[in-house]
């Protein structure tokens, strides 16, 4: 989506499998913060992955698509949501879950998903239904 080298080395970076690269996927992403441009969201969306190795460190991603404004993320979570779901369903999980914690947040996802054609809302509706059942399952399996 992006053709930021910033955001592609984000992405050959993002399993965070040694201090080389969380070393990497923290220097691009402050070099990131110090010019944000919404343009980049919906590429920055598709960095997350669940299976990164070093959970603290992404969320410092969270942090930074959360720092821009909420109509472009709601707007960018919406547009990439059926990919980032493959290979991140749980950071789509708590991307959602943060953005209905948040009223103004909420507010907009919802007003976007009520704004959509009957059957990009249904199915938007349908893949957060499921996609709360598939983490909640997943949540309970792992807890035992």
């Amino acid at each position: 989506m992006s053709q930021n080298p910033l955001i592609e080395l984000l992405e050959k970076n993002r399993l965070l499998r040694s201090p080389d690269e969380v070393a990497l996927f923290e220097q691009t992403l402050e070099k990131l913060t110090q010019n944000p441009d919404s343009k980049d969201l919906p590429s920055l969306h598709l960095i997350l992955d669940d299976a990164c190795e070093q959970p603290e460190v992404m969320f410092s991603l969270v942090h930074f698509l959360e720092s821009f404004e909420v109509q472009e993320q709601v707007q960018a979570f919406i547009q990439v949501m059926p990919d980032l779901v493959k290979r991140a369903a749980e950071w789509t999980a708590i991307l959602h879950s943060r953005m209905m914690n948040d009223a103004i947040a909420k507010a907009e996802f919802e007003g976007k998903v009520r704004s959509m054609d009957v059957h990009e809302g249904d199915t938007t509706r349908s893949f957060i239904s499921s996609l709360s059942k598939k983490v909640a399952s997943k949540s309970s399996t792992s807890a035992v």
